[in-house]
């Protein structure tokens, strides 16, 4: 089994913890990554674009121009699509984008991800994440453990952490709402898409424990 050292907030050592195998040392299945990716992805689509038919324009019903001589082809509704503020033909209605992803492969890819970043030495397991609920003092904190919250470049560019601890840790929750690149999420929310937009994974050993449990029996 892998292990690491564990850390205060402060970023010194003050212990070792080993990782499962069977969790941060599994196979990595990038596909699986991709889909589990496109699948949260389209759960967060709104679905709410939406244009008008025929029927649903405003307008009169009147015959635009009688039926023969006028010279010019035959036109029954102001609201047809082809004149300016008709009605839509094939325009996009209220739908929902969300479809079904088998619980097995949302835990193998979870799974995937957590290795990607165990086999990248992105995770730092820290005792407790203790602080008083300001945004200054989380940032200082991940600053001792080497992380900077800060940008790097005008793109914005710059390190980002995922902060995992439970929500009974209200002053952590609510000193990390205002990190400018950071985020902190519930060990039960944890999920493939956030692992992979924050480059490192900060875990306290509470929230280390959980994942462990819900995981490690994870069927291949």
């Amino acid at each position: 089994m892998a292990k690491l050292d564990v850390k205060n907030i402060t970023g010194k050592s003050v212990g070792s913890v080993e990782l499962d195998e069977t969790v941060f040392g599994a196979e990595i299945h990038e596909h699986l990554l991709w889909e589990v990716v496109k699948w949260q992805l389209a759960k967060r689509r709104s679905g709410t674009a939406s244009t008008k038919r025929l029927g649903e324009v405003r307008g009169s019903s009147k015959k635009v121009w009688k039926q023969k001589g006028t010279g010019q082809a035959r036109q029954g509704s102001r609201q047809s699509p082809h004149f300016v503020g008709g009605g839509s033909v094939f325009g996009p209605k209220p739908r929902s984008y969300e479809y079904n992803m088998p619980r097995k492969a949302k835990k193998i890819a979870l799974r995937s991800a957590l290795s990607l970043r165990a086999s990248e030495n992105k995770i730092i397991v820290v005792d407790n994440f203790s602080t008083d609920g300001k945004t200054k003092s989380v940032a200082a904190a991940l600053t001792a453990l080497q992380i900077a919250d800060q940008p790097r470049n005008r793109q914005g560019v710059g390190p980002k952490a995922l902060i995992v601890d439970g929500n009974d840790n209200q002053k952590l929750v609510r000193g990390a709402k205002n990190l400018a690149r950071s985020q902190w999420l519930a060990p039960e929310g944890l999920n493939v898409y956030d692992i992979l937009r924050h480059e490192t994974l900060v875990l306290t050993q509470a929230a280390l424990d959980q994942i462990t449990t819900a995981l490690k029996g994870a069927e291949e």
